[in-house]
């Protein structure tokens, strides 16, 4: 990990040297063609030069990591279910433009609009690093759709991140401990889903964690997947218990309301998201919604190195 950064460190520093070298040509000659296209790698350079710096923030022990993301609605029926659909689109956007991939490994729907919860993981190298800083509560003010006298509403949603682990990285789960349910998935999915028992749901006994799984249609693959999230969280369990900071982290997003919210998404009467943990503020809320959640992320992970 090192000796890549180290390389990719001194390859930077060499096309700097190159670009300085033909901008002194162009600008001695006075080529304008060979200023512009030395202007345009100057400006990709310092977006690589960006992300290095960024990545180098990200040293934890599972920053590299793929990572398990779980989004469940807060209190308010309809209007926190259509809220935390919006923030599963505003990370699937976001994991596209990383160019990253998503697995979807259970899925709530909500009982008239958006969902009640969703578990996916998303894969890319530092998924685990970025979307770490996420954790929380999540609050949202806007006019309500779903409310024919148009007024403003409040709705939250939390969400989770696990790191997902690699085969280097052992768990041991006995049978015994674990009580293992078998029901038919909800939801779109054909007829397959409607007429077997493919869906799993597992209890780890000793510690309460319960992990579902419903969306492929083998009750095989829903097995191996859900014990997959079962290891992770109990993995991240364990680690929480040697790290007081990140415990405490934990326990404050247990109440998905009024006061526990790491950020605001405020489209009435104003546009602003706001972070609460740095006080930055944005003010184009479609482009957050959209996915544009690195200033953000680099913000938070500045602030915990400081």
């Amino acid at each position: 990990m090192i000796s890549g950064q180290i390389e990719n460190f001194k390859n930077l520093y060499h096309d700097l040297e190159d670009h300085d070298l033909m901008l002194d040509l162009a600008l001695e000659e006075s080529d304008a063609e060979t200023l512009a296209e030395v202007t345009g790698q100057v400006h990709a350079l310092e977006g690589k030069i960006h992300k290095l710096a960024f990545d180098l923030m990200l040293d934890g022990e599972d920053d590299r990591s793929n990572c398990i993301v779980s989004i469940n609605a807060g209190a308010g029926g309809t209007e926190a279910q259509d809220w935390a659909e919006m923030l599963f689109r505003m990370y699937t956007r976001w994991v596209d433009r990383k160019g990253f991939k998503i697995d979807i490994i259970d899925f709530q729907p909500g009982e008239e609009a958006g969902i009640k919860s969703i578990t996916f993981t998303a894969g890319g190298k530092y998924a685990y690093g970025y979307l770490k800083t996420e954790v929380g509560v999540h609050r949202l003010v806007r006019i309500s759709p779903f409310n024919a006298s148009g007024k403003r509403h409040t709705s939250f949603a939390s969400v989770s991140v696990y790191p997902e682990l690699g085969k280097d990285i052992t768990v041991e789960v006995e049978d015994k401990d674990l009580r293992i349910d078998v029901y038919r998935a909800s939801g779109a999915g054909g007829q397959h889903v409607n007429k077997t028992n493919s869906a799993v749901r597992i209890t780890h006994l000793p510690s309460g964690i319960v992990v579902q799984c419903q969306q492929e249609k083998s009750q095989h693959r829903n097995k191996d997947m859900a014990l997959k999230v079962l290891k992770a969280r109990l993995y991240q369990r364990e680690k929480q218990k040697q790290d007081e900071m990140v415990q405490e982290m934990h326990d404050g997003k247990d109440d998905i309301a009024w006061g526990s919210q790491i950020r605001s998404y405020v489209m009435h009467p104003y546009q602003m998201v706001k972070d609460h943990r740095i006080n930055l503020d944005v003010g184009n809320v479609n482009g957050v919604l959209d996915g544009a959640l690195d200033p953000f992320i680099e913000g938070v992970l500045l602030a915990s190195k400081i």
